[in-house]
């Protein structure tokens, strides 16, 4: 059965790809022999139907491979999908025409976070003058590294725009099978299955991140393999070449320095120093205790010792963050050098935004009128701050690793943070999931899989086809429909469960996992 709607979901995503342009797949305008292999072109309410019923199938195809827990796939099966998603157009938005648009600028000798590429050669560019609205007159928002990739692309596809995409998807299939490559080395074997079920396998992340070609997936794979650099070479030398990929994902996308404040918390957090006996949820699922978060940070195991109250190693934590800043100041400060400040001019404008599927969109709505749109904008910003901080504490304290690799704790760190974030922030878009779902396989099964689950189902199912352009009017009643008034809804519901889950009497833990180590309490 799981295979059945997997295989399902991924054939009728891949449908949108091959065949010809429609509402969810923007013209590429190329001349390339294999552009819409499918001899035929989805309508708008087609287009819709196929994907909603493709993200159906997504979510029980992950449903029931949490439940079954099968082992890994060979790497023959994800080499494949890459390459047949190389054939596919990419679909969901336009975004993969900014990046064209803003790789082009750079190479052309323009600076892409002044420019607009509605502007750039007078509107005629044959690259630039693709990129649909509203982003026509936006510069860009990336950050200095990804920008070099996306002139890279730009440079290897001149001036035929297909070309160029399909560039940018080697490079995006590289990030996505670079990512389980990561994950596979910093978590042990008994896991790897676990790693294609939430991220090789996952109809949900194949249709956001590979088939819709979103940077996100690049900087994704930088912080994950930030992670394999701790776990391949444990001391300075991981430390700083983590720093290093910190630097490189922050100035891919700024939000992805997460992963350095993911490590500075899991080194500094307290850690418990007493034995203990497993807690109730633990002796019910028959396991020996997980290690926390909070877990020994050296590799070794916690040394037995009578209970006691949980202490802080700040000496050694120090030293760990000078070695990380030593990765990442140089990192960054070779990233802006010829680039200066203003890369950010972007995000300071773009911080008052609230996307339509987000339940902050109902405050706004509400208090727009009577307090104005700037105050109530303003008093979202500080919620949404306050929120993700609450989230952030209490899935922190939840939150089991699935194994005492202090590398996996940091991925653990990761995937509470990012969860954090995508749940509170007002400006928010499916492939914005993409991070917290790298580093969902170092949980231990449990809440946090079925909020994200439930989460990236909602705002894919509310994102579908993901561009007006083309859509008829009855279907951007349903569509837009959807994700104005009941996605924020779903939402909204979703904040409420998932506060209450985690905090609920008796809720001792997220999940649990596997420790050959008897189970010691919290901090």
């Amino acid at each position: 059965m799981r295979r059945l709607v997997l295989g399902l979901s991924i054939a009728l995503a891949l449908v949108v790809g091959l065949s010809g342009p429609n509402a969810a797949r923007p013209d590429l305008r190329g001349s390339w022999p294999w552009e819409g292999l499918l001899p035929f072109t989805l309508s708008p309410a087609a287009t819709t139907g196929v994907l909603w019923i493709a993200i159906v199938c997504a979510v029980v195809g992950v449903v029931l491979g949490l439940r079954q827990r099968p082992g890994p796939v060979a790497w023959g099966g994800p080499i494949g999908l890459g390459l047949l998603s190389l054939l596919a157009a990419p679909f969901g938005s336009g975004d993969h025409l900014n990046y064209a648009a803003y790789g082009r600028i750079l190479v052309e000798g323009g600076d892409p976070w002044s420019e607009s590429p509605i502007a750039w050669g007078n509107g005629l560019d044959p690259i630039t003058s693709a990129v649909e609205a509203p982003w026509t007159t936006e510069p860009s928002v990336y950050g200095p590294f990804v920008t070099l990739l996306q002139g890279g692309a730009a440079a290897v596809g001149g001036t035929d725009l297909r070309l160029v995409v399909m560039a940018w998807q080697v490079l995006i299939v590289l990030a996505w099978l670079g990512v389980r490559a990561g994950l596979r080395m910093v978590l042990d074997r008994e896991h790897h299955g676990r790693i294609d079920v939430l991220w090789t396998l996952n109809p949900l992340v194949l249709t956001i991140g590979l088939l819709g070609a979103h940077v996100d997936t690049i900087a994704t794979a930088l912080v994950v393999a930030a992670v394999a650099a701790l776990s391949r070479w444990p001391g300075p030398v991981g430390i700083v070449a983590a720093g290093v990929l910190t630097g490189l994902a922050a100035g891919s996308k700024f939000t992805y320095a997460v992963i350095g404040v993911a490590m500075v918390l899991t080194w500094v957090m307290p850690r418990p120093t007493g034995g203990g006996q497993p807690d109730a949820g633990q002796a019910d699922a028959g396991q020996t205790g997980p290690p926390r978060l909070d877990a020994d940070t050296t590799g070794h195991g916690l040394p037995p010792s009578p209970p006691s109250r949980s202490r802080l190693t700040l000496p050694g934590c120090t030293t760990r963050i000078g070695w990380l800043l030593l990765g990442v100041l140089p990192t960054l400060a070779l990233l802006h050098a010829w680039t200066g400040p203003h890369v950010y001019d972007q995000l300071a404008r773009a911080r008052s935004s609230v996307s339509l599927a987000s339940p902050w969109r109902l405050l706004l709505g509400w208090l727009g009128e009577p307090l104005g749109g700037g105050t109530t904008r303003s008093l979202i910003s500080v919620g949404a701050m306050v929120l993700a901080i609450v989230l952030a504490a209490i899935i922190l304290r939840r939150v089991w690793a699935v194994d005492r690799n202090p590398a996996t704790a940091v991925l653990a760190t990761t995937a509470a943070l990012a969860t954090a974030y995508s749940l509170a922030a007002p400006y928010t878009l499916p492939w914005y999931d993409l991070l917290a779902w790298s580093a969902l396989p170092a949980v231990a099964p449990g809440v946090l899989d079925g909020v994200l689950l439930a989460r990236l189902g909602i705002m894919a199912a509310a994102y579908v086809p993901g561009r007006v352009l083309g859509m008829t009017p009855e279907v951007e009643t349903v569509t837009l429909g959807f994700r104005k008034e009941v996605a924020p809804w779903l939402q909204l519901v979703l904040w409420i469960a998932a506060m209450w889950l985690l905090v609920r009497p008796g809720a001792a833990r997220v999940g649990s996992g596997r420790s050959s180590e008897p189970a010691r309490p919290g901090s």
